[in-house]
């Protein structure tokens, strides 16, 4: 998960989810450690602007007039002395050339943008008229802004985005430490069959939040480039098993279908996806979320897991074998009361196998009560 590994080609990123995507790997490529980096703050300090286009084809093409043509081998450098040129320089969208410099980008007035210096608009323009980002380097404001598609977002400091990384960072901390406090009591709960809707849909809750909290500051990892290393490693750690989790919470608890309502494990997933924060405090949404009512009487209604998430907590258990077996016993208190010879009827599932789900079983049975009581 090293910052560096996500340097993807901007021009390239766009194939797969749309302008989020592009946005990522454009702001990768611009990342501190970067060459394209060293190159805009050389820039900067140089008291100089610049307009940059990140890529080149026939629509980029026909906004250029005037310029040289150059096809050069891209380098800090020389993007720094080429900026001391009046006009925009256009790269190669791998950034490893320098195509054109000193050249007057024309884009159709008609795009609406609501930039106001002469360079960030023709970047607004130029970005929401091609596929390729825009860097534009302000010398009056002494800022770097990326356009992508029409959005704007302007690079910080390091240490600016250190500081707001680390604040979540130690949010994420506290929520992953409540997510593990309501995962221990469900995992209790679950072994006594003494589960609610209440107690589902707190796991979910907290699950979600620890997930958005995660992916926030994976875009901070991003921005930082090479300075995010460190806390690259941090999130690895704090968020390892949280979306397998998540979906074999779903795969226990989502309601069985019936004539009025019927929620699939992946539908259930888009569902908690789509809830905004302000939904996501709420419980009753959430149940709602999973495919129950979401009232106060649902809520406190018993639920009994199907058994996909403790059985995943067993070692070297392939997950073809763990669906067979809820498949075969159809809940958790059977599989829990289920003997060796019982386990063994199931397809794929031989004696020592069978033990060591047994033998599993009863340690996490133990654990989870010794946990919830001692």
């Amino acid at each position: 998960m090293a910052a560096n590994d996500r340097a993807a080609s901007p021009g390239k990123s766009g194939q797969g989810t749309g302008n989020e995507a592009l946005m990522r790997a454009s702001l990768s490529a611009v990342a501190p450690g970067m060459p394209l980096r060293d190159g805009l703050e050389r820039i900067l300090r140089g008291n100089t602007g610049g307009l940059i286009v990140l890529g080149m084809d026939k629509t980029v093409e026909s906004m250029c007039t005037g310029g040289f043509v150059l096809d050069v081998e891209f380098t800090a450098t020389r993007l720094r002395e080429l900026c001391k040129l009046d006009g925009a320089l256009i790269l190669d969208k791998d950034m490893t050339k320098i195509l054109r410099a000193g050249v007057q980008l024309v884009p159709d007035a008609s795009i609406h943008t609501e930039e106001t210096g002469t360079r960030h608009r023709t970047a607004d323009r130029v970005s929401k008229a091609c596929v390729f980002p825009v860097v534009s380097v302000s010398q009056s404001m002494r800022l770097i802004a990326l356009y992508v598609n029409g959005e704007r977002r302007v690079l910080e400091e390091s240490s600016a985005i250190l500081s707001r990384a680390n604040q979540a960072l130690a949010t994420l901390e506290r929520y992953k430490l409540r997510l593990d406090e309501v995962a221990g009591t469900l995992s209790a709960l679950e072994i006594e069959d003494l589960v609610t809707v209440r107690d589902v849909t707190a796991v979910a809750q907290r699950l979600e939040m620890v997930r958005r909290i995660a992916t926030e500051i994976a875009e901070y990892v991003v921005e930082l480039g090479t300075d995010g290393r460190l806390l690259s490693l941090q999130l690895d750690e704090l968020i390892a098993g949280v979306e397998p989790e998540r979906e074999l919470v779903v795969r226990d608890y989502v309601p069985q279908p019936t004539a009025k309502r019927s929620r699939t494990v992946a539908e259930a997933l888009t569902e908690l996806d789509a809830l905004s924060h302000t939904e996501l405090l709420e419980l009753p949404v959430v149940a709602r979320a999973l495919g129950y009512s979401g009232s106060p009487e649902t809520l406190d209604s018993a639920v009994s897991p199907r058994g996909f998430r403790l059985l995943a907590k067993v070692p070297r258990l392939p997950g073809a074998i763990i669906d067979r077996l809820v498949e075969h016993f159809g809940g958790l208190q059977k599989l829990l009361a289920a003997s060796v010879d019982d386990l063994q009827a199931v397809d794929g599932v031989g004696e020592a196998r069978a033990r060591s789900v047994r033998e599993g079983l009863s340690r996490l049975a133990e654990s989870s009560i010794l946990e919830r009581y001692v």
